[in-house]
């Protein structure tokens, strides 16, 4: 199964508001017996949680590599997450967030040739272990986040607020690199009725054997092609209606515990489904999925395919917006018109971040231009794609005429980070904060309470 299903399906790999590198920095460390640089209320920084956010901020570019800093905006997440945890009105997930870890432990297996190896490369003595550090990543970027959006959900700033931001900061601001405004069309290929009917009947022998007396687990754990729970059985335990996409949610609530479904069709392949409990909205299942690899012919269609509607375009037929709602299978941009979002939520994107099969089809395209059909891959799941070069915009100092949008974004951040240092400042009387006497040489931006700990 792939990421792609982070939204309607399987709990999603990978779901977290830091980048993969940041969960590699801070996995590969594996150090989970160590010192406690800090207590706050009762959540917990270890000295190794701020040496790794050191390392991943050296990697990431940072200029300033003060440890105390760093500890102190560790400090401060914790309070968050410890606040969080106290408000009624955040949901309690440690449930979802225990399944959640151990998919994406599935996820990282499915990486390597067995569990000794991915243990040993990331540097954990066993599965706990690596599962435990996980679940303690995703707890605090969850439940931080969330007290993060009920701080400053109402935060806004009006025009003038942000020319004054600009005034005050402009000669600080960084220089825009080369960016493009990107539009895509994207389609899947379609599978040929044979090619279905195969991928079908090889469903019904798995289902046969088992209902022969081979079990669903091991036929998954053999068969399944969705590395977020073939290693695990096929198995999904605590699915909340309504997450799954529809075609296997409908085929899994029609069913009688440990009934096994025939093969049904969803946008990520073929699958067989069992039903293994139900409580409510919630249920367990186990599924074996084939994704039906498409053939070069059935890739050669769906470019022919696209090639003439980008024909229809070039012609002056079609626009670009109506045919990326028309025809594109890309959820996230279809009804946008086709316009791919930039990293920082914007449309612009930086040239030099451009993945390497787009920016070869983009060499020595001009704004306007759109691309051939061509074949790309996200997720291991082919595609079919035509990109068209919206705007071009070059490096440049930035400035309120021409990034009005991006200053505005900077100074809400700004006013965000003000408000969390507030509400940060008006439980510092309240609650139990204990720092180690090591970082007694600390001057921190705020008044933190500090007690002595042991060395």
């Amino acid at each position: 199964m792939t990421n792609k299903l982070k939204i309607t399906f399987l709990l999603g790999i990978f779901i977290m508001i830091f980048s993969s590198n940041m969960m590699n920095a801070q996995l590969k460390q594996g150090d989970l017996v160590d010192g406690i640089s800090a207590v706050i209320g009762d959540e917990i920084v270890l000295e190794s949680d701020v040496l790794e956010q050191m390392n991943y901020g050296k990697q990431q570019g940072a200029a300033n590599t003060d440890k105390c800093e760093f500890l102190e905006n560790l400090i401060s997440n914790k309070l968050l997450v410890y606040e969080a945890k106290k408000d009624t009105l955040i949901e309690n997930r440690s449930a979802a967030i225990k399944e959640q870890a151990n998919a994406k432990y599935r996820q990282m297996l499915s990486q390597f040739p067995d569990e000794k190896t991915m243990l040993a490369a990331y540097k954990f003595r066993n599965a706990y272990e690596l599962k435990n550090a996980i679940e303690k990543i995703d707890t605090d970027q969850y439940y931080g986040q969330a007290k993060y959006q009920r701080i400053t959900e109402k935060a806004d700033v009006t025009p003038n607020e942000v020319t004054d931001f600009y005034n005050m900061y402009k000669t600080q601001l960084p220089q825009v690199k080369d960016e493009v405004t990107l539009a895509q069309i994207m389609i899947y290929p379609t599978l040929t009725e044979a090619h279905k009917q195969d991928l079908i009947n090889r469903l019904k022998k798995i289902k046969q054997d088992i209902l022969g007396g081979e079990t669903f687990e091991s036929q998954a754990r053999i068969y399944s092609e969705d590395e977020g729970s073939a290693a695990n059985g096929g198995l999904y335990k605590n699915i909340n209606k309504g997450q799954m996409v529809k075609p296997f949610e409908a085929a899994a609530l029609n069913l009688q515990e440990n009934e096994i479904s025939d093969p049904i069709e969803s946008e990520f392949g073929f699958h067989i489904i069992q039903l293994l409990k139900r409580s409510g909205k919630v249920y367990d299942a186990r599924h074996i999925l084939l994704k039906g690899v498409p053939t070069d012919d059935e890739l050669k269609t769906a470019k022919a395919k696209l090639d003439s509607i980008r024909g229809l375009i070039v012609d002056g037929k079609m626009t670009f917006k109506d045919a990326a709602f028309r025809f594109s299978d890309d959820k996230r941009t279809k009804f946008n018109a086709g316009v791919i979002p930039g990293a920082d939520g914007s449309d612009k994107i930086e040239r030099e971040s451009i993945p390497g099969t787009i920016s070869y089809e983009l060499a020595g395209l001009n704004k306007g231009d759109i691309t051939t059909a061509f074949e790309d891959e996200e997720n291991k799941r082919k595609e079919i794609k035509i990109i068209k070069i919206e705007d071009v915009i070059p490096s440049h100092q930035i400035t309120l005429e021409t990034d009005f949008s991006r200053i505005k974004q900077m100074a809400l951040n700004k006013k965000k980070s003000e408000m969390i240092e507030k509400f940060v400042n008006s439980k510092l009387p309240t609650t139990f904060i204990s720092i180690d006497g090591r970082y007694d040489s600390c001057s921190f931006k705020s008044n933190w309470k500090k007690q002595s700990m042991a060395k």
